[in-house]
């Protein structure tokens, strides 16, 4: 299975997730931060980071993630390009799809998420600059 198609399988799973929580979100960015490359847009991953800091700095919902990225796209035209780092981070979208569907494969998608901020770590604090420069934080 590419990781694409793994990818697929878990928005499945969390698209169909109840509750407001909207784990979706997080998902969606873990897998656009380990994924990006050159041909990225610097919104695509601009967006991204900002998830997974409100999600592992600030223990954000998918859906407080969410709001946060409608209020940036309606300030700001003109995105910082971060530089994805070599290693990504070690948990990917197929590591969520083997655990059992559940309480483990949430905890599972937090911890991907955690991995792949990590793995992010010269851009913590271009990512939580930009966040106070657009009046959040």
């Amino acid at each position: 299975m590419t990781a694409a198609e793994a990818f697929d399988q878990v928005c499945a799973y969390t698209l169909t997730h109840g509750g407001r929580a909207f784990i979706h979100q997080h998902v969606v960015d873990a897998y656009a931060a380990q994924t990006a490359d050159a041909h990225t847009k610097p919104i695509k991953l601009a967006f991204a980071l900002v998830g997974l800091h409100l999600l592992c700095e600030k223990q954000f919902s998918g859906r407080q993630v969410q709001r946060v990225h409608m209020v940036l796209a309606k300030q700001s035209r003109r995105w910082p390009a971060f530089p994805p780092p070599r290693d990504r981070g070690a948990i990917t979208a197929a590591d969520v799809l083997a655990a059992p569907a559940g309480a483990r494969r949430d905890a599972t998608i937090h911890a991907w998420c955690a991995a792949v901020w990590a793995a992010y770590r010269d851009c913590h604090r271009p990512v939580a600059e930009l966040l106070r420069a657009h009046g959040f934080e």
